[in-house]
């Protein structure tokens, strides 16, 4: 019923009904996006693990804020300044994640538009899903740099010796 109201209303729909009717050209197609969606869950595992990071970053953050509006904690914090550029690093990271996964969105996207039309573009998909992959590796370059330096941590001097005197030189100014 619904497919003669659009064949008699619309000669195009008729032509984008007889190209996506065939039941093995739907299967190739979801067949095909398998592959981008798959990735687009590992994507949204990866931005959920930046984002708790982000959380607790913002917490300690805070933390240390409301001990420096006590009075409590120098506000040349060195946790702080370490904290503030670990937070941006897993900022960037969320960045391009989420970058990756909207490209990787217009891949499934793309795939099943070019079962509608004539125009060939696989080219634009393939460019997407290589676009995509940088975005996601970039990524995932700043989250392994964000988890190097939590790693690493603040770096307090080592020696006893060395903090009691920068200890005593903080007090003089």
């Amino acid at each position: 019923m619904i497919a003669d109201l659009l064949t008699s209303a619309v000669p195009v729909a008729s032509d984008i009904l007889e190209r996506t009717a065939s039941t093995p050209r739907v299967q190739q197609i979801v067949s095909l996006s398998l592959a981008p969606a798959f990735l687009l869950a590992a994507i949204g595992a990866i931005m959920n693990v930046l984002v708790s990071r982000m959380i607790w970053i913002a917490n300690r953050i805070e933390r240390i804020d409301d001990r420096i509006e006590d009075g409590r904690t120098d506000p040349q914090d060195e946790e702080r300044v370490w904290l503030e550029k670990r937070r941006a690093l897993a900022q960037v990271a969320v960045m391009f994640g989420t970058g990756a996964a909207s490209v990787i969105s217009l891949v499934i996207a793309l795939l099943f538009i070019s079962a509608w039309i004539e125009a060939q573009i696989g080219t634009l998909i393939a460019a997407c899903w290589i676009l995509t992959m940088v975005l996601l590796i970039i990524g995932l370059i700043y989250f392994f740099r964000e988890t190097r330096l939590a790693a690493i941590g603040i770096r307090y001097p080592r020696s006893p010796r060395k903090r009691f005197w920068q200890r005593r030189e903080r007090k003089r100014d």
